[in-house]
């Protein structure tokens, strides 16, 4: 079935328009057949408008007539020139014109040299080139390796320089969040844990200096000492 635009308002323009079943209307609208009872019921969608399929081209009258005469009959939708225009078009390879394909591999030098953190598969994708091109401007064994130069490919006009900016940026993103996983070395420990710890250690050297001076005042200095003979030597 040709996917239609507006399915609930068509659905209630043939359930206020049409005798045909919820099964049929549900089938041609791509919905549930409860979903189109509570539309009849008047507990869905109530407020959307109704939409002519015949007026906006989606359905012939004579798919309708069949329809309303026949309950197994399952209704055929035109293909909607609107719902053509509406449908996401796929991006096309890139084509590079002929006089500028011989610059590619400047381009690519430039890429592998200035960018490691960009991928080949980017790499290809932006250039229209291949892999196997990429590998053997990486190692030297392109069959022009000794007149290539590394040179932007924005200057050589193979790209934008908005693609350009928007392909370094997504690399070193990727890149950053990958150096991220890792986490090698030490880490920040958080503020408040950082705080805990400096508290703590404030106390234990609070306590050490307490417990000092509780060991010196026991150890009182012996003022008045008195010899065999009762006198007192000061």
């Amino acid at each position: 079935m040709t996917d239609i635009l507006m399915p609930k308002a068509t659905a209630v323009w043939l359930v206020d328009n049409t005798s045909m079943t919820f099964e049929q209307i549900a089938d041609f609208c791509g919905l549930h057949p409860l979903e189109v009872k509570g539309i009849a019921d008047g507990e869905v969608a109530r407020d959307i408008r109704g939409a002519d399929p015949i007026a906006n081209g989606q359905l012939s009258r004579e798919e309708l007539d069949k329809a309303n005469n026949d309950p197994k009959y399952r209704m055929k939708a035109l293909v909607s020139r609107h719902a053509e225009l509406l449908k996401p078009s796929k991006k096309a390879p890139r084509y590079t014109p002929v006089s500028r394909r011989q610059d590619r591999p400047d381009a690519i030098a430039w890429f592998l040299r200035n960018h490691p953190e960009i991928t080949d598969a980017q790499i290809s994708k932006l250039l229209g080139t291949t892999k196997a091109t990429i590998l053997q401007v990486r190692d030297r064994t392109h069959w022009n390796a000794a007149n290539i130069k590394p040179v932007d490919p924005v200057t050589l006009g193979l790209v934008t320089q908005l693609e350009l900016d928007d392909i370094v940026k997504k690399a070193a993103e990727k890149r950053a969040r990958e150096e991220a996983k890792k986490g090698g070395g030490a880490t920040l420990k958080p503020a408040a844990e950082a705080g805990a710890e400096e508290v703590v250690e404030d106390e234990a050297a609070h306590d050490d200096g307490h417990e000092d001076h509780e060991a010196e005042t026991h150890e009182a200095p012996a003022h008045d000492v008195e010899d065999d003979d009762g006198d007192d030597l000061h």
